[in-house]
C-alpha cells in the first residue's frame, strides 16, 4: 500500500479533527424542530466551515514547510541573504524559523570571514619574493605568487587548476618529498 503524503496526512487529520462535532451538530439539527430551509441552511453553514477550517489548515501547513524548505535550498545554494519574518519564540515553528535565520546568519559571517583571510593571503603573498605554490588535495595549482610566475614563466591565469604532474615544466620544478 502506498503510504499517504504529509501534506495528505495534516488534510485527513483536520477532517477526522472536525468531524464528530460536525456530526453531532447535523444529528442534533436533524432531531430538532426546524423549518426545512432553516435546516438546510444551517447543515451547509456547518459542512461548509468544517470543510473551510480543515483545507485552511492544511493550507497553512503546508505553505509554512514550503517556506522553510526555500530557506533551506537558498542556504544550500549559498544565498545566505534571505530571512524568515514573522517568526515567535513561543511557538514550534517559530523556533525552527529562528535557528534557520540564525544558522544563516553565522555562515554568511563565516564566509565573510574566509574571504577577508583569503583577500589578505593573496596580498602577503603578493609581496614575498619567494616563489609560494599552493595545492589543493587533488594536486591542482590553488594559488601562486608574483615569484612563483616568474619562476614557471606563466601568468597564474594560465596556471590555476592545472595538475602538477600534467606539465612537463614543472616536474623537475615541484617534486614533494613524499612522492
Amino acid at each position: 500500500m502506498k503510504q499517504l503524503s504529509y501534506e495528505r496526512r495534516i488534510q485527513l487529520l483536520a477532517l477526522a479533527a472536525g468531524l464528530p462535532g460536525s456530526l453531532i451538530a447535523l444529528i442534533l439539527l436533524w432531531t430538532g424542530n426546524f423549518s426545512s430551509g432553516a435546516f438546510w441552511t444551517l447543515a451547509f453553514l456547518i459542512v461548509s466551515l468544517w470543510l473551510g477550517f480543515a483545507f485552511s489548515l492544511r493550507s497553512r501547513v503546508v505553505f509554512s514547510l514550503q517556506t522553510l524548505s526555500n530557506l533551506l535550498a537558498a542556504l544550500r545554494e549559498e544565498d545566505f541573504s534571505l530571512r524568515a519574518r514573522g517568526a515567535r519564540s513561543d511557538d514550534a515553528m517559530g523556533e525552527v524559523i529562528i535557528e534557520v535565520n540564525a544558522l544563516s546568519e553565522t555562515l554568511r559571517q563565516q564566509r565573510l570571514g574566509a574571504l577577508e583571510a583569503s583577500a589578505l593571503l593573496r596580498t602577503v603573498m603578493e609581496e614575498i619574493d619567494l616563489a609560494i605554490f599552493t595545492f589543493d588535495n587533488h594536486a591542482k595549482l590553488r594559488l601562486v605568487n608574483r615569484a612563483g610566475e616568474r619562476l614557471l614563466g606563466r601568468p597564474m591565469g594560465r596556471l590555476r587548476r592545472k595538475s602538477w604532474d600534467s606539465a612537463p615544466a614543472w616536474t623537475g620544478i615541484l617534486r614533494a618529498p613524499w612522492s
